[in-house]
């Protein structure tokens, strides 16, 4: 606080010094209030005028008859006023942190004798920022978890389908919402008092699907294919999954799923030919469950290729979920640039393989779904 005064004081000389000469004859003015307008602080800038501010920052308000302000407000924020920094022509203040619960976008001045003085002027603050999901997929009445930024209460998750879920608990960087009946694959869409955001994701994404066990397709490797799912063995969130639980010894081949296009006729060809021509503007996203940690060996990944190739993304340990469903988001371009051979657009189809191969023991309890190449900007 001491910092901000001096900061203060500092700012309110510049303008002492430059409107000394109507200061003195206008400081003993009886006339009605009047704004004029609202700059920056800096001297260099004093040209700079502002029609709204972020959270936190130092302005000026500039007119005549200010010198008896006692109150300043924006929207239903209270500013902390310093009586030093009120003269006849300015006020310096800083606009409050707090979230306004009541948006007039309206800049509040209250005098000693009760009068108001209204001005437009907009606090700016961030509409939701919506990054990603713990995981994309999420079963009616479980929770789903958002990350991201700005999430200010009240505020409303909506799904594709039009349906709202029950927010569970809200966080600035986190948001815990009930996925209700009725939500469809599709963007999810924040919405506060201050904007609305619809994310580049998908929930439920059922775009491009190359491995997902739905149906079963491929070479490798049938009898992990989950169907139906026990008592305490994870839930399906989209259909079969892949359940690999098995130790593995260090550096043994194991080949859970994929094969060529030939094997894989409704899978294969769902790589989309944008992905191959610009594989910049793609993730490769799937679903994971660890029930134990991946912390050893190595999880290698082949996706759009037109043959057979052992050279392929390392998808490294260590990762463990703790027995929940989460979405692991890679860049296309990384993937890609661990090919030997780069792909080429196939109407025929692509050759895809899910293996795991590296150094030392793992006790593997892994479960794998949705393996999918998806656009990172929603269009």
């Amino acid at each position: 606080m001491k910092t901000i005064n001096k900061y203060l004081l500092i700012l309110l000389t510049g303008f002492v010094v430059m409107s000394a000469y109507t200061s003195c004859k206008k400081d003993d003015s009886t006339g009605i209030p009047e704004v004029k307008y609202v700059r920056v602080t800096r001297p260099e800038s004093s040209d700079s005028l502002l029609v709204g501010a972020g959270q936190g920052r130092l302005i000026a308000i500039v007119g005549e008859n200010l010198q008896n302000a006692v109150e300043v407000w924006f929207n239903d924020q209270k500013a902390n006023l310093t009586s030093t920094y009120i003269t006849n022509t300015t006020i310096l203040v800083v606009v409050p942190t707090p979230i306004p619960k009541d948006v007039t976008n309206k800049l509040k001045i209250i005098f000693k004798d009760g009068y108001v003085l209204l001005h437009d002027f907009v606090v700016q603050i961030s509409e939701p920022y919506v990054a990603s999901m713990v995981s994309e997929f999420v079963n009616e009445g479980d929770i789903a978890t958002i990350r991201g930024d700005f999430f200010y209460e009240p505020l409303t998750v909506t799904f594709t389908g039009g349906v709202k879920g029950e927010l569970v608990s809200v966080k600035d960087q986190l948001l815990q919402v009930r996925v209700p009946a009725g939500a469809q694959p599709g963007p999810i869409t924040v919405k506060t008092n201050f904007g609305e955001t619809k994310s580049n994701f998908w929930f439920r994404d059922d775009r491009n699907h190359f491995i997902d066990s739905d149906p079963y397709e491929g070479w490798w490797n049938s009898s992990y294919v989950v169907t139906n799912p026990g008592q305490g063995d994870p839930p399906k969130i989209s259909g079969n999954y892949i359940r690999y639980k098995k130790f593995t010894g260090a550096w043994s081949w194991n080949e859970l799923a994929g094969g060529p296009a030939t094997a894989m006729p409704v899978h294969s060809k769902n790589i989309p030919d944008a992905a191959i021509l610009k594989p910049s503007d793609y993730y490769l996203k799937f679903e994971v469950n660890t029930v134990k940690p991946y912390n050893q060996s190595i999880i290698r990944i082949n996706v759009a290729l037109n043959a057979e190739d052992n050279n392929a993304y390392l998808w490294m340990p260590p990762f463990d979920t703790q027995g929940q469903w989460q979405t692991v988001t890679i860049p296309f371009e990384e993937v890609v640039a661990s090919y030997a051979v780069k792909p080429s657009v196939s109407p025929a189809g692509y050759w895809s393989r899910l293996l795991i191969q590296g150094p030392g023991d793992l006790d593997a309890d892994l479960c794998f779904d949705n393996f999918r190449v998806v656009p990172k900007v929603s269009k």
